[in-house]
Order: structure tokens, then C-alpha cells, then sequence
């Protein structure tokens, strides 16, 4: 019997990855197991170790995945006159993903540790692409004088920690400390933000 996957290789790898992190979302680390994972996605261990190699490989994926679902999303945020309106534009982009992926967000940064199951972490180059897409849309926002000059890298960390501490809140349900937290304090937060970076 061929081990070289089959056309239908893409949907399997795919279903894999949805699996697993769904389980690691919903019940941890502990209950990932390759026959677990196999049966929850109707497939054969034998494809787990094909597709992935180990399971320190999958939650490798799982994570690395998540990165790119992140910067197909951001990456689809429409170029306007207004750079800095893009920029919030960003960040919207970017909540809908963690919402629409909560598992995977999870693993991606690491509140789900990948380490106990021999895993390494998302693929850095992918990881660091999706850092770069808010670098992009900071040194548009310089460029255009919207706003102040300073280095684009540091600017855009420093929107990215408060976006992604906002939603690690939201996402373990803890942002309900005030009526309506998206407006009262995701967009006070990141409004506050821009206004103390534009010239």
C-alpha cells in the first residue's frame, strides 16, 4: 500500500488540524492522543504520522495555521486615503479572526503550551508575517503624517500588545468587568492609542 497521499491528502490534512485544535481548545493538551485525533477526524493514526510526522508536529501546525488564517484575514482589510483609519480597520480584522478561531488563537500564542507535546511552536517565518502586516500598515500611516515618526517596529508592537491583551480577556470571557467592553474598552483603548502616536 502507497503512503504518498492521495488527492484527498489536502481535506484530511485539514480536518487534522480543525481536530486537534479543537481539542486542545476544549479540554487541553492531555487529551490530544494520535488515536484520539484520528478518530475525532475520521481518518487512520497512520495519516496523522504521514501528514505531520509527530504530534509535536501537529500542534506545530496547529499553530502555524492559525498564523495564517490570521494574515489572510488582516491582509484582506481594503487600502484607503486614510491610512489610519486601515489601521483600526486592522485591528477589527484581527478580532474577528481570534473570535472566529478561538482554538487556534489560543495555540498560537501559547496559552495552550505546545511543549509537552514535543512541539516547538509556529513556523517563525509565518509567525513574523503577520507581525510585518501591522508594520505595513504603521509605516502607511507615518508616511502619510497621520501618524508621528519613530520606528514602525516598536509602534506596531506596541498596538499589537495592547489588541492582543484585550482579546486573551475577551476570549477567557473576563473583558465583562463594564456594559458593552468591545466599544467601553477595546475601541477606547486602541482610539486612546492613536491618538497618543499621531502627530
Amino acid at each position: 500500500m502507497s503512503s504518498v497521499p492521495g488527492p484527498e491528502a489536502p481535506a484530511v490534512r485539514a480536518r487534522l488540524l480543525e481536530e486537534a485544535a479543537r481539542i486542545l481548545d476544549e479540554e487541553g493538551p492531555s487529551a490530544l492522543s494520535t488515536r484520539r485525533l484520528a478518530n475525532g477526524a475520521g481518518t487512520s493514526t497512520m495519516a496523522v504520522y504521514t501528514h505531520f510526522g509527530s504530534m509535536g508536529g501537529v500542534v506545530d501546525a496547529v499553530a502555524t495555521e492559525g498564523f495564517r488564517r490570521l494574515i489572510d484575514r488582516v491582509g484582506a482589510v481594503d487600502r484607503t486615503d486614510d491610512p489610519a483609519a486601515d489601521l483600526l480597520a486592522a485591528a477589527v480584522a484581527y478580532r474577528e479572526n481570534a473570535l472566529q478561531n478561538p482554538h487556534l488563537y489560543a495555540v498560537m500564542f501559547g496559552a495552550i503550551s505546545v511543549r509537552g507535546l514535543g512541539g516547538q511552536g509556529p513556523d517563525a517565518d509565518v509567525a513574523y508575517a503577520a507581525f510585518r502586516q501591522l508594520v505595513t500598515f504603521v509605516e502607511r500611516a507615518m508616511d502619510a503624517g497621520r501618524l508621528r515618526p519613530d520606528d514602525p517596529k516598536a509602534v506596531a508592537a506596541q498596538w499589537w500588545s495592547a489588541l492582543h491583551g484585550y482579546m486573551m480577556l475577551e476570549l477567557a470571557g473576563m473583558d465583562q468587568v463594564v456594559k458593552d467592553p468591545e466599544h467601553h474598552v477595546l475601541w477606547e483603548l486602541m482610539g486612546n492609542l492613536l491618538r497618543s502616536l499621531s502627530v
